[in-house]
């Protein structure tokens, strides 16, 4: 029997498209207006280099996303980023096949 090809290259991707759809659903934004963020983030990432529906499009929709949340007041760039940078730490902290925790990060 064969397995289907998963739909989203990593967790990270599906996640921060379920947060979005949820967000939206939640009436946070319109689906019109997120889709024209996205667009013109696409495009301009797009101008640089050719983007591969993989890891290139899922850092444009965080980017549009982590855009919009901090535009609407829902989170602040600055702990955006420090909890961006605690996950990086803990996740270069972390065994190769050990899932990564937040509470393995300092501080």
């Amino acid at each position: 029997m064969t397995r289907p090809e998963p739909v989203f290259e990593a967790p990270w991707h599906a996640q921060v498209f379920a947060l979005t759809v949820h967000l939206n659903e939640a009436g946070q934004f319109s689906w019109p207006d997120w889709a024209d963020r996205f667009g013109a983030t696409l495009q301009r990432h797009g101008m640089d280099r050719d983007l591969n529906g993989g890891e290139d499009y899922f850092a444009a929709w965080l980017e549009t996303l982590e855009a919009l949340l901090a535009e609407r007041g829902m989170a602040d760039t600055g702990d955006v980023g420090a909890l961006r940078d605690a996950w990086e730490a803990a996740y270069l902290r972390t065994p190769h096949g050990a899932p990564v925790r937040l509470d393995d990060a300092p501080g």
